[in-house]
Order: structure tokens, then sequence, then C-alpha cells
């Protein structure tokens, strides 16, 4: 590993502290097992009213949901909130849940701040042969939309 970015300090000093420790941007938790989980990209986190909402969660939740075949979530502008949790939903065939449905089966689950505001349903999720969700192609078709 390097110890800096080449000719970029502005990046290293974002990425490497005083101490030496690195900071990856990753959110994860140890479980009492001492277990690594992790969860999230600290850059992906939805901003909304101060609170931090991470996508993973809600996608974990959504695709729980029987009519639900896989799920992505991002950030979705509002002038008061800042930003609004918006779930992209594929449908499992011959599935008719609504968005309403879907908010209500998270709401359930949550801490209000958390909740979906918006859902807009897909034919499929863009995701990278890693299998990650490609969220800048969602935000882009979002724009596009806007």
């Amino acid at each position: 590993m390097n110890a800096e970015y080449f000719h970029n300090k502005e990046a290293t000093q974002q990425t490497i502290d005083k101490e030496g420790w690195l900071h990856t941007g990753d959110l994860g938790y140890f479980d009492e097992g001492g277990r690594i989980f992790v969860v999230d990209r600290l850059k992906e986190l939805i901003k909304y009213k101060g609170y931090q909402v991470a996508p993973a969660e809600l996608e974990g939740l959504l695709v729980k949901h029987p009519e639900i075949m896989d799920a992505a979530v991002i950030p979705y502008p509002d002038e008061e909130a800042g930003e609004i949790p918006m779930a992209y939903i594929v449908r499992k065939v011959g599935s008719s849940i609504t968005g309403e449905e879907l908010q209500s089966f998270i709401a359930r689950q949550v801490a209000p701040f958390k909740r979906i505001r918006k859902v807009a349903f897909i034919d499929i999720i863009p995701k990278a042969a890693s299998g990650k969700i490609l969220r800048r192609e969602l935000r882009q078709k979002l724009k596009s939309r806007l």
C-alpha cells in the first residue's frame, strides 16, 4: 500500500489522518463474536434533516418483502429535508404492490427519519459486474426526470 496519493496531497489528507490511520469511508460494526460487518459507504449516506440514513439498510429490508425482486435506495433532493430516501423497486412477476404499501412496510420497521418517502418501479436495478448497485446511473435517471 502506498503512503499517499500520487500528486494529490488533499486526497491523502482526507484519507490518511495524522496518526497514520486509513479512513476508507466504509461503515460497519463488530458483532459479539468480534466479526466485522461492512454495511455501507459513508459517501452514499442520505442526509435527511441532519440524520444520516444508510441506503443498504433500507434495501435489505425491501428485498425481504415477498413481492420484491430487487431494490435500490438513493437520495432525492428536498428543499425542507435536504435529501429524502427514494426507492427504485423491481417487482416480482405478477406483483401489483404499490409504492404506498412499500412505504408502510418500511415505516413499521424503521425510525421515522429512515422512512422511504418516494418509490419508483423499474425493470432492472443497474449493477456492476461485481453486483454493486450503480447508484450514479439511478441518480442520472432521476435528474433527467426532474
